[in-house]
């Protein structure tokens, strides 16, 4: 191997290097290079001499770093069969170049340090211990020659530990080792660790002039300007021991932290009042105080509520708040604030009615520097600390603790400041905005980050109260009586409802909105605490008429002030005589115009208010009908009124106050006076809607279209709407219809339901059989309603949507909100409240369809709960449905499907009792399945695909987000029809089924990485009913496990572990075609090649994968022929697996050890994320055992493993 050859070769390599880094070389010519050094690294046989000329001081950095990735690329993929001299000789010479090879500390490049330490660790990763027993020794000894070689040893260090204990980027064998090793010369380790820190320190101290040693001189000594290269030097190896300890901080055992009286901790406090050390101190000390394991090995923790600590920990934070906002200091305020939660934390966890652990005697110190943190300017701050305020206020002990109590006054006054939505990143109204633009990148996130903070405060601040319900309800009253005699202050945006009225960013506005938040907190949590005869109803009765006496013309206060009457009106229990006043302020609001008799729009702020008087009048029918029974007829006089003018209200108006009604008549408890009460109440819409004008409309989608205007060419989209009144005629009906079928009940206890007469008979299980007084005023609108859902349906066929008019062609699409709500984008903050509900009259179209079409299948989905056996035995009910809800299905949208799913067919099914099943349930949903798996199938397919969707791209503005709008449907109706089949099906033993399964958007749901299959998932009776018919089952089936391989980890998740397994258990009994068992299994290994990157998903598939494989190999010799397609498996593993399996007479070994072998042979097939797919393997190989070999036993099954790993799980921890 001649010099001449390796200096012509690094020539070559130099230039290809400075072409691949030059920003002006061509892209040809840049891939050229780039083919020729990944070649170079491939082939080459001298890349060690290579390499090493290449890495010298005298090239320039971007040359010595290639040269270095070039050693390094040589240790990680051709150490295994390099000659043991050439790895000696690389080893010593990569230690020269720690040792001498580097420029100095101040002077290297980062990359550089970073590359030479990853090509020790790698050499280590493969050598130690056992073939390099002195790396340590020469560690140490590098380290001795100066500060250039300390850091990178640091640098060494702290890598090792994050490859083997954090990221555990090695196979087991040689992870054990090495971390065996590290633990058993963890005292070493650490004492040099330490040394290496105080010296550097001390060293960097005494040249800066360290303020300790300042005190003695009357003039500050000035560092002398020599010294301070040296000075950095030393803080730079200080900052790297720092960054080292906080590596190991995390997984050494306990007793190291807190060795010799905790002299790390307390050199860690001393630091954190050094500047350019204090973020790693803080850092280290964040790890080392949150620490869990061993009660007992934790309490050496405590020494940080001593007197030393807390003062070094409460001046760093005073100095560093001192500094005015710099980000810096800013960062290590965070960190601080950290270290006192988990501090707090700790306190909660050792502090037990069980424990030798005393409240600490600066406890009160601590408190008030958390405190100081809680009133911080900084919104992100104050957040901080609200989880360990909880912690604090709901412990056995500390709760008690007089320190903690005289803490509740304060931490309420800060919480009132913190209530206040001040501190936008883009505006400058208050000392927070400065501290947002570090924290948020929009208003919007900020928003959010606060609308979720508030939550928490609302929290902890009933905890609180729970403790002391007096002083909060005063502070609340004392803000509410200085909000209702403050003057109004609209701050310098106006709003667009009003002249002179707020917006959400008016400071009168914000104020109320907190004072609000906080008093509702408070009053709700009194009730809860105090006993019946200690509430103080006088002071809650003088506050109500305050608020009630209040008059406001501004929709955003009014809302505020109808929340704290609805607050306030538990005490009204105390004093009936307040009612009629509380109803007449409520009523007054729900007719509440900013300007009376306007022609504008209204706009969301008074929508609001309006909406929000109206559901605070059901709110109390409903929870307090008792109350309010003795004034029904002044109610029902009111509503009268109201509705007697037709375009006063709107309908969702009128029929909350319908609904409101319903809910006092349940009170009469008498089935004859209720039933004709409701009759009255429903005659207005019976006439309207069985009115042979009405029949005719709404049996024909043409009639239909015409009647509500959707054929027009409207000339002024915002103020001309010429349909507008026969529209709200039928929203009327609807919403009335599901107001009465929704809130008439009969009474809940027997004997009242009994003398009421609504008792009409028992079931065979003895169970009783109600009536409900609404049924027959419903019945007779049923076929009306089924008519409308049918011709709604069909006006979603091509040629019916050919008949809308030019300003309506966009009418049936979805809403642009819906849209928002979908893809996760968020509201623009100030629109929410200033403009109009709908802009223009082709918005409002849109919303009458989508409330419409989910109003009707609210009626149905609660039509089975409310009217039971009266309305599932309808003459005919399954064929009605079928030809109503389930026509033309092919061309209803998946943003309509969705919501029938769930609001109709869900709840029918689940409140259907077991004697329809045969009759209504099994008709309706065996086509429906089969339809969905086909629809669903498609939609798949073209995602898969990837071609685009809608034909007429070159209408959309925009395909591609209507592409990712339409992709996230299909997997939002995917979820949807999954956990349908799922609650139909199974029965989870103990859990209750979550109506509203999926909310949208709700990807980033946590995923189990550990998967327990619900072993008690049986069939549920209609599971079993459904299973029975051969083209249900079929449908179920095959629905379930195509549904693996669609790209939606969710869906998939679920499905694995709650569908799959059941529905095949239930026709295993069965003789299934051995293709059918072939296909099953082969679904779930394509599951796997989709899904096996997330670690959930992979688990839950292998253990699916596993089930059956041992539960139909056996029977079925096919399935061994899937496996040996499996791409890369070990046959004689599989042979292996394949006797013990098949082998009843042998002894059956663990079944986590079968699952694990099971999953190294299917590994084949488990799909990897992408960043891995084209990964170069690292192999490395496993050493001689450091252990002892212990006589295998016949239990321990060494043979079970090909790759001779059997011995070494003996020994997993």
């Amino acid at each position: 191997m001649s010099a001449e050859q390796v200096s012509s070769l690094c020539e070559q390599l130099v230039k290809a290097v400075t072409v691949i880094m030059d920003p002006a070389s061509t892209q040809r010519y840049r891939l050229e290079a780039l083919k020729f050094c990944e070649e170079f690294k491939e082939k080459c046989p001298i890349c060690v001499p290579c390499g090493l000329k290449l890495a010298e001081k005298t090239q320039t950095a971007i040359v010595r770093h290639f040269g270095l990735q070039i050693l390094e690329h040589v240790v990680k993929f051709r150490w295994n069969n390099m000659p043991r001299l050439e790895k000696v000789y690389l080893k010593n010479n990569v230690m020269g170049l720690i040792s001498s090879g580097t420029q100095s500390i101040l002077e290297e490049e980062s990359h550089i340090k970073d590359v030479l330490s990853r090509i020790v660790v790698e050499m280590i990763k493969r050598e130690w211990p056992q073939h390099w027993p002195d790396m340590l020794k020469e560690l140490d000894t590098l380290s001795k020659q100066g500060e250039t070689q300390t850091e990178l040893v640091m640098f060494i260090l702290l890598r090792l530990a994050e490859d083997v204990v954090t990221f555990q980027t090695l196979p087991t064998q040689r992870r054990r080792d090495i971390q065996q090793t590290l633990t058993q010369n963890m005292e070493k380790i650490f004492s040099f660790l330490l040394t290496t820190l105080q010296q550097n320190v001390n060293k960097y101290r005494r040249m800066v002039g360290a303020p300790q040693e300042q005190e003695a001189l009357t003039t500050p000594q000035k560092a002398d300007l020599g010294q301070e290269p040296k000075a950095q030097a030393n803080c730079r190896v200080g900052i790297a021991a720092l960054n080292t300890l906080a590596g190991y901080i995390d997984w050494v055992a306990l007793s190291h932290i807190t060795a010799d009286n905790c002299k790390l901790l307390e050199m860690l406090c001393l630091l954190l009042n050094e500047p350019e050390l204090q973020i790693g101190a803080a850092e280290c000390l964040l790890i080392a105080v949150s620490r869990k394991g061993k009660l007992e090995d934790r309490k050496p923790l405590m020494v940080l509520f001593g007197d030393v600590a807390m003062h070094y920990i409460l001046s760093a934070a005073q100095t560093a708040d001192g500094e005015g906002l710099v980000e810096k200091h800013y960062v290590f305020l965070k960190r601080l604030c950290q270290v006192l939660c988990a501090l707090g934390s700790q306190l909660c966890a050792l502090l037990g009615s069980d424990s030798d652990v005393e409240t600490p005697t600066n406890f009160g110190k601590y408190l008030d520097s958390f405190l100081a943190f809680t009133t911080h300017p900084s919104q992100f701050l104050r957040s901080s600390t609200q989880i360990t305020w909880g912690a604090l206020f709901r412990h056995e002990v500390l709760s008690r603790d007089p320190l903690l109590l005289a803490m509740i006054p304060k931490y309420l006054r800060a919480s009132m400041t913190n209530l206040v939505k001040v501190g936008f990143p883009s505006k400058t109204d208050s000392p927070s905005c400065e501290y947002s633009r570090f924290d948020f990148d929009s208003d919007e996130d900020f928003n959010a980050f606060f609308n979720s903070f508030r939550a928490q405060q609302g929290e902890v601040m009933r905890m609180a109260c729970r403790l002391d319900p007096r002083t909060g309800f005063q502070m609340a009253g004392e803000w509410l009586k200085y909000q209702l005699t403050a003057p109004v202050d609209t701050g310098p945006m106006n709003s667009k409802t009003g002249e002179g009225l707020c917006s959400i960013f008016s400071p009168s506005f914000v104020q109320w909105d907190a004072m609000t938040f906080f008093s509702e907190s408070v009053i709700s949590q009194m009730f809860r605490t105090l006993d019946k005869d200690e509430i103080p109803v006088n002071d809650g009765i003088d506050l109500l008429q305050l608020v009630l006496s209040f008059e406001t013309k501004d929709p955003l206060i009014l809302s505020c002030v109808l929340t704290n009457v609805s607050a306030l009106f538990p005490f009204v229990t105390y004093r009936p005589e307040y009612l009629p006043q509380v109803l007449s302020k409520l009523f007054a609001s729900v007719t509440f115009e900013v300007i009376e008799e306007s022609k504008a729009p209204r706009t969301r702020a008074v929508k609001n208010v309006r909406r929000h008087a109206c559901s605070s009048i059901i709110k109390m029918c409903r929870d307090y009908p008792q109350l309010v029974l003795p004034n029904f007829e002044m109610l029902y006089n009111h509503v009268k009124q109201l509705l007697s003018n037709e375009l006063l209200l709107t309908q969702m108006e009128k029929c909350a106050l319908m609904e409101a009604l319903v809910l006092i008549s349940n009170q009469f408890k008498d089935y004859e006076r209720q039933k004709a009460f409701l009759e009255e109440l429903m005659a207005p819409v019976a006439s309207l809607w069985l009115s042979t004008e009405m029949q005719r409309v709404l049996s024909d989608p043409e009639a239909f279209i015409s009647y509500v205007g959707a054929d027009n060419k409207i000339a002024d989209p915002v103020l001309e709407d010429p349909s507008g009144l026969n529209r709200s005629r039928i929203s009327f009906c609807v919403y009335t219809i599901l107001g009465v079928v929704k809130r008439a009940r009969w009474p809940v206890a027997t004997e009242e339901a009994k003398a009421g007469g609504f008792l009409v008979g028992y079931m065979p299980s003895g169970s009783p059989i109600y009536r409900n007084p609404c049924t027959e005023q419903v019945l007779k609108l049923l076929d009306n309603l089924l008519a409308l859902i049918r011709t709604h349906n069909n006006l979603y066929m091509p040629e019916m949507v050919a008949k809308l008019g030019e300003t309506f062609a966009k009418a049936l699409d979805m809403l642009e909100v819906e849209k928002n709500a979908i893809l996760g984008l968020p509201q623009p903050l100030l629109e929410l409240y200033d403009s109009p509900v709908y802009k223009t009259v082709l918005e409002r179209m849109q919303g009458f369809f989508c409330t419409l079409y989910d109003n009707c299948f609210h009626i149905l989905g609660n039509a089975g709960p409310s009217m039971q056996q009266d309305f599932y035995t309808v003459e005919g009910l399954a064929t009605q449905l079928l030809s109503s809800a389930f026509v033309n299905l092919n061309n209803i949208p998946d943003y309509r499907l969705r919501p029938m799913l769930r609001v109709f067919v869900k709840p029918l099914v689940l409140s259907c009792p077991p004697e329809y099943y045969e009759t209504l349930v099994c008709p309706m949903l065996g086509p429906l399945f089969t339809y969905l798996h086909v629809r669903l199938s498609q939609k798949w397919q073209v995602i898969n695909q990837r071609s685009m969707l809608c034909e007429d791209d070159s209408a959309d503005d925009n395909p591609e987000s209507q592409e990712m709008l339409e992709e996230q449907l299909v997997r939002l109706l995917t979820r949807e029809v999954m956990d349908l089949i799922t609650v139909c099906c199974v029965s989870k033993k103990g859990a209750e089924h979550n109506t509203s399964a999926t909310v949208d958007g709700d990807d980033d749901e946590v995923m189990a990485t550990e998967v327990t299959a619900p072993a008690s998932a049986e069939l549920t009776e209609l599971g079993k009913c459904l299973m029975k018919q051969e083209d249900v089952c079929t449908a179920l089936l095959i629905t379930a496990y195509t549904s693996l391989s669609w790209k939606d980890t969710l869906s998939c998740q679920r499905t694995t572990t709650q569908l799959c397994w059941p529905l095949l258990k239930q026709v295993l009994p069965g003789n299934l075609l051995p293709d059918a068992v072939s296909w099953f299994f082969t679904s779930v290994l394509k599951g796997l090649q989709t899904h096996g990157q997330h670690d959930g998903c992979m688990a839950a598939l292998v253990h699916l994968a596993f089930q059956i494989y041992e539960a139909l190999r056996p029977r079925y010799a096919e399935l061994k022929a899937v496996m040996e397609q499996i791409p890369d498996i070990q046959r004689e593993s599989l042979e292996q697996f394949e006797s013990k399996l098949l082998n009843p007479t042998l002894q059956k070994v663990a079944d986590k050890r079968r699952k694990d072998h099971f999953k190294r042979l299917i590994t084949g097939c488990i799909g990897k994320p992408l960043g891995e797919q084209f990964r170069k393997e690292v192999h490395i190989r496993n050493l001689p055992s450091l252990f002892k070999k212990v006589k295998p036993s016949l239990e321990t099954d060494v043979l079970e493993n090909e790759d001779g790993e059997g011995l070494t799980a003996l020994f997993e921890p």
